[in-house]
């Protein structure tokens, strides 16, 4: 590739870029998983002229994409939401997957005459709820937290089996032997949940304990150590998606410094990966390709929606006291999206006859899924009582306000040698209206009155506005430098 043509397809892509993330806004306000328009994005490219069929590329692209949304799953996911139904999610994830398998697997053998090994795929590729789609629709639909924590540790856990399954069922000729499938599933899924806990925790307890010289390379090793679970899991052949997620989860719960960058920083690059791996699957499929597929895609659809969902949901949770409106709920909030696309490129790889036709049947089901289930969830959850009353108040409390006031948060330490030690909140003087809104000292934090002293190590939480911030910052570091008469010495806190 020249220069030249490398800053056409830098043009290109930051086009393709900016023309989703128009399409993210208009998808939320409808209601629906953005991935919708991100696939319409990809089709569209691909009639204007850019041909791609490479399903290997693809499905390689595709992977990586889904650890970066898995990890940005679990750095986002609180542990005290998913912890008390840690048993049901499990369960869902490996018997649910099961039973959804196997009855789609059925239904579609006996309606729609596919031999056993593509109904078996369509069924495998089908059973495990998407994480990216479950995660844009709880941010824009308000649940009790026990239910919306079921649904993400569900759709956090299941993308593992269902991978496995997969694989297992691409093996040609097709030879089914329990023993291996029970004995593949144990290993992958054990040794996968240990690499990601285990880089969760060794790698919490080193950053507790190293002083990283940029705060904006905490983000970058959290969610480096995420990414450094799921490919070893990978290399071990065990499940990286589930290391990734728990690695995740175990980083995000672990009271590390910079959260709320953290967590900015993963929400990007899942958008990121999003977009692209939309778009490249987009690229996949020609419109002409799918039209003979519209009938199979809306049995096999509909006998996943109303039969082998609400079967995996009822057995799968038979022995936990779930109520059974909340399971009506989950059966009907089984969304898909990018994993069952991807997932429909492992077996064209692998050489499967009339695979190509799964991946058709698979992208209308899924987009047939996400229009008559992306917008209807809000008002199934409304009509079964399960939106809590004070939705609005706590929507009103979790929106950002100081972006509304064009105030900003700064955050500092007082560091060994500043002047700042032993200067009085009201010595400070910040600049109006700046101020000092909470204190961390040893651990414990507490509003600071205009006579609090600072101390070495103190943490201080500044509240300031756009306008005012640059004040606020020089007059902070004129203090540290010469104390609280600093301007008497001519010093303003320049930088440098």
């Amino acid at each position: 590739m020249s220069l030249h043509q490398l800053y056409v397809a830098l043009f290109i892509g930051g086009l393709v870029l900016l023309a989703s993330i128009v399409a993210t806004r208009l998808a939320t306000g409808a209601g629906l998983p953005s991935l919708l328009l991100f696939l319409a994005v990809g089709i569209g490219i691909g009639q204007v002229g850019l041909d791609f069929d490479n399903a290997q590329l693809a499905q390689e692209l595709g992977t990586a994409a889904l650890g970066v949304i898995l990890v940005e799953g679990g750095l986002t996911t609180r542990f005290s939401d998913i912890r008390k139904v840690l048993a049901p999610a499990g369960v869902l994830a490996t018997v649910g997957v099961g039973v959804s398998t196997v009855v789609t697997a059925a239904i579609v053998h006996f309606l729609l005459g596919m031999d056993w090994q593509l109904a078996l795929l369509l069924g495998a590729i089908v059973s495990s709820t998407d994480a990216a789609a479950v995660f844009s629709i709880l941010r824009v639909v308000p649940l009790p937290r026990r239910l919306s924590g079921l649904l993400e540790a569900e759709s956090g856990f299941n993308d593992a089996p269902a991978v496995i399954l997969v694989l297992l069922f691409s093996v040609t000729p097709l030879h089914l032997e329990p023993g291996e499938i029970a004995w593949t599933l144990v290993y992958q899924l054990s040794i996968g949940a240990l690499i990601g806990l285990g880089c969760g925790l060794l790698g919490a307890m080193a950053l507790r304990r190293i002083a990283l010289p940029a705060a904006g390379l905490y983000p970058l090793a959290t969610f480096g150590l995420g990414m450094l679970a799921f490919a070893a899991a990978g290399a071990a052949n065990a499940s990286a998606f589930l290391a990734a997620y728990l690695a995740g989860v175990v980083l995000a719960n672990s009271g590390l410094p910079h959260r709320s960058a953290t967590r900015s920083f993963a929400e990007g690059s899942a958008w990121l990966a999003q977009i692209g791996l939309f778009v490249i699957l987009g690229l996949l499929v020609t419109p002409m390709d799918l039209i003979d597929e519209i009938v199979p895609a809306a049995v096999a659809g509909l006998g996943l929606l109303l039969v082998a969902r609400p079967l995996s949901v009822l057995v799968s949770l038979l022995g936990f006291r779930i109520p059974v409106r909340e399971q009506v709920f989950l059966s009907w909030a089984g969304l898909r999206g990018a994993v069952p696309i991807v997932l429909a490129t492992y077996p064209i790889v692998e050489g499967v006859a009339d695979s190509w036709r799964l991946l058709h049947i698979v992208f209308i089901l899924v987009v047939l899924f996400t229009v008559v289930q992306g917008p209807s969830l809000r008002m199934v959850a409304a009509r079964l009582n399960l939106i809590p009353r004070d939705t609005t108040r706590e929507i009103q409390v979790d929106a950002a306000p100081l972006d509304v006031l064009g105030a900003e948060l700064l955050t500092m330490t007082v560091l060994p040698g500043s002047r700042l030690h032993n200067v009085t909140v009201l010595e400070l003087r910040l600049p109006d209206p700046s101020v000092i809104t909470l204190i961390v000292r040893d651990g414990r934090s507490f509003v600071p009155e205009p006579l609090t002293r600072l101390q070495v190590n103190d943490d201080l939480l500044i509240v300031t506005t756009t306008a005012t911030r640059d004040l606020a910052e020089r007059r902070l570091r004129a203090v540290s430098r010469r104390g609280k008469l600093a301007y008497w010495f001519d010093e303003y806190g320049e930088s440098g």
